[in-house]
């Protein structure tokens, strides 16, 4: 795994992909906290509460959720991108073992995500306590904002390490990206708007909630530990699959 995990992570760092993605994320993150912190405790559809009260801090220091989106879709690009671009032979001749190449291509994607998920945390977090401290005293603990930071370090790398084995599975990069989306921004806000019981089960929810992220209707959102295992079980599930089908057939 050593020399595969090396190669996936060279790829990564000398392409500008992923430092494009990064700066995406970064910039959506750094937008969405200035925009909604110096509207806290305002009306319309970039507010948040005010930032005197727990809550509204809470929610000024958590990330936009649209940045584990990227995160999945970077996971995406890491694995369709070798047959996008035909280079998937050249890898497997390399490296025969195409298991050990998915995971070496899972644990690099995680790895960036994990940088993609703390770097927009860290963003968001100075943002919404400069704001905070601006004009009222911090009342979350240390703990929580290190909570909130840790969980979307968590979501970002285990949603990158999902998109790895969507990417695999699907294999048109296109067809997966779009996947993504349609997944994260319709079905699961249609089906945990519809039964909201199903909300916190959901996994890019879950993921979300990891970050900080409060569900609506006042639905409880799971266990940090839970909510963690949910969504490693999901990345795990759709890389078994892809490693049973897609990633043993013939790559021409």
């Amino acid at each position: 795994m050593s020399r595969a995990l090396r190669s996936e992570l060279l790829k990564l760092r000398t392409a500008r992909l992923p430092w494009g993605l990064l700066a995406i994320a970064a910039t959506l993150a750094s937008v969405h906290a200035v925009l909604f912190d110096s509207n806290a405790g305002g009306t319309g559809h970039t507010a948040i509460d005010s930032l005197a009260t727990p809550t509204g801090q809470s929610q000024a220091i958590t990330i936009p959720a649209e940045v584990l989106l990227f995160a999945t879709v970077l996971g995406v690009i890491v694995a369709s991108g070798e047959f996008r671009h035909g280079t998937a032979t050249n890898t497997y001749l390399a490296i025969p073992n195409r298991v050990r190449v998915l995971g070496a291509k899972a644990v690099a994607a995680a790895t960036v995500g994990a940088v993609l998920g703390l770097a927009s945390a860290a963003l968001t977090t100075a943002i919404g306590l400069s704001f905070t401290a601006a004009g009222h005293n911090i009342l979350l603990s240390t703990a929580t904002i290190i909570r909130y930071a840790a969980g979307a370090t968590i979501a970002a790398a285990l949603l990158a390490a999902a998109g790895v084995g969507l990417g695999s599975l699907v294999r048109s990069q296109v067809a997966a990206i779009i996947a993504v989306f349609v997944w994260g921004l319709v079905i699961e806000q249609t089906v945990g708007g519809l039964y909201e019981a199903t909300q916190r089960y959901l996994p890019y929810t879950a993921a979300a909630s990891l970050a900080g992220a409060k569900l609506e209707a006042g639905t409880a959102a799971l266990p940090f530990a839970t909510a963690t295992a949910l969504v490693a079980a999901v990345a795990a599930g759709i890389s078994l699959l892809a490693a049973r089908t897609t990633v043993n057939a013939d790559v021409t």
